[in-house]
């Protein structure tokens, strides 16, 4: 169909019958991602299943991210149970310490244009970065998609966020995803499928379409999706990754809304308040205090966010005295870069602690917590109270520039102070 969505097309292949939103198609995925998080109730799940055999026709990955390390005797067995299912049915199982299960995805090929990919795990809408229809679903479903590599799903409607122009220079693809939030509500694309379309797409890089789509899911998505476009196919094709199958959208595509956004309008951005979506400017929070800093997860912790992490601690004069700064690379291909390029001993210079990879830091469930009066300010995607493992704490979500600027003063830091960075 010539006015179909990116969506569409995308569930179309992975249906092989042509689809429609409202629809509901059962759609075979290319690639599937199940988690120390997620898996053991899919183990139990898949016991139930009379003969069941874990198909060979799609790419399952296991990922042990969320407790890395483990930081009990029950997610020693979690770990333990996981390997010896992986090593017993050819599943592909990344340890402890190699990093978050969606970074690793994309970094090692399993995602590519114009497939269908999801996981055990909400934040699947990361794989819209490289024009997959990546979504989440549950355990029990992974469960089912082990044994026949069929999923039932609902064909979103969709929602276009056209883009035009180029980000600031003191503004990250963070402060954007954050900006759309805060316009759309947690929830203004329930069950729909954002799709990102415009010249201002061009100017985003792989990285930047990451953080995006990650966040779209924060919207209430079904999927985030960036076309496979000419910067796109460059990318990828560096990393050996094909992108034969990808698409672009069509002109005349019919969408339920559109946004949008000229991206040399948006301002360093913070959400506050214990809800994704209760955004402002950094110009509306300047001077208030904070007293840990956390950079990394899948929405902050690749390299390209590190990097500009100490370039803004380099700029403004190293950690305030009383701070708290945890960096976690998001995985350890991440690590090894920034080893390299001697980040990691800037950093540890600086006073920062370096965490293994892997999602502790974003959800509490390993690595250091914050204290019951910490006001925390971090690159995570998520900041409803509890969310990094303690109640009592106040969290505030920002680009990495921005949290290490914050960790420089121990205050966040406006674009009209004079110590903020640019460029």
């Amino acid at each position: 169909m010539s006015d179909a969505t990116m969506a569409e097309r995308l569930l179309t292949r992975s249906a092989r019958r042509p689809v429609s939103a409202g629809d509901v198609v059962g759609v075979r995925a290319d690639a599937a991602l199940g988690t120390d998080g997620s898996v053991p109730m899919a183990l139990d799940c898949f016991a139930q299943i009379n003969g069941a055999e874990v198909t060979d026709e799609i790419d399952i990955v296991f990922a042990l991210d969320h407790y890395a390390p483990p930081t009990s005797p029950a997610a020693v067995d979690v770990h333990r149970r996981m390997r010896s299912f992986a090593s017993h049915h050819a599943v592909r199982l990344y340890e402890v310490g190699d990093g978050i299960g969606h970074q690793l995805m994309v970094e090692h090929g399993h995602v590519r244009p114009g497939t269908t990919c999801v996981a055990a795990d909400s934040h699947a809408t990361t794989y819209g970065a490289l024009n997959a229809f990546g979504t989440g679903i549950g355990s029990s479903d992974l469960a089912v998609l082990m044994a026949t590599g069929t999923l039932w799903f609902g064909v979103p409607e969709s929602i276009q966020v056209e883009l035009c122009g180029s980000l600031g220079p003191d503004v990250a693809a963070k402060d954007l995803a954050l900006h759309l939030v805060g316009r759309l509500g947690a929830s203004g694309a329930r069950y729909a499928a954002l799709e990102f379309t415009g010249r201002g797409v061009e100017k985003l890089d792989l990285d930047d379409r990451l953080v995006v789509a990650n966040m779209a899911v924060e919207m209430g998505a079904k999927a985030g999706i960036f076309p496979c476009d000419d910067r796109l196919r460059e990318e990828l094709a560096e990393q050996d990754i094909p992108s034969d199958h990808g698409i672009t959208p069509f002109d005349n595509a019919r969408y339920m809304r559109s946004v949008h956004i000229d991206l040399s309008a948006i301002r360093p951005t913070i959400a506050t308040d214990d809800r994704v979506d209760a955004t402002t400017t950094t110009d509306h929070l300047a001077g208030r205090p904070v007293t840990s800093c956390r950079i990394g997860t899948c929405t902050g912790g690749r390299t390209k966010d590190i990097r500009q992490a100490v370039e803004a601690l380099d700029t403004a004069g190293g950690i305030a005295a009383g701070v708290n700064v945890v960096v976690t690379p998001a995985s350890r291909r991440v690590r090894e870069q920034l080893d390299d390029e001697g980040i990691t001993t800037r950093l540890h210079a600086m006073g920062a602690q370096i965490a293994m990879p892997g999602c502790g830091a974003c959800c509490g469930s390993a690595g250091d917590l914050p204290d019951d009066d910490d006001i925390v300010i971090s690159t995570a995607n998520r900041n409803y109270r509890g969310r990094m493992g303690n109640p009592h704490a106040t969290i505030m979500l920002a680009s990495p520039a921005t949290v290490a600027t914050a960790a420089s003063r121990g205050a966040i830091v406006g674009t009209t102070d004079g110590e903020r960075r640019h460029g």
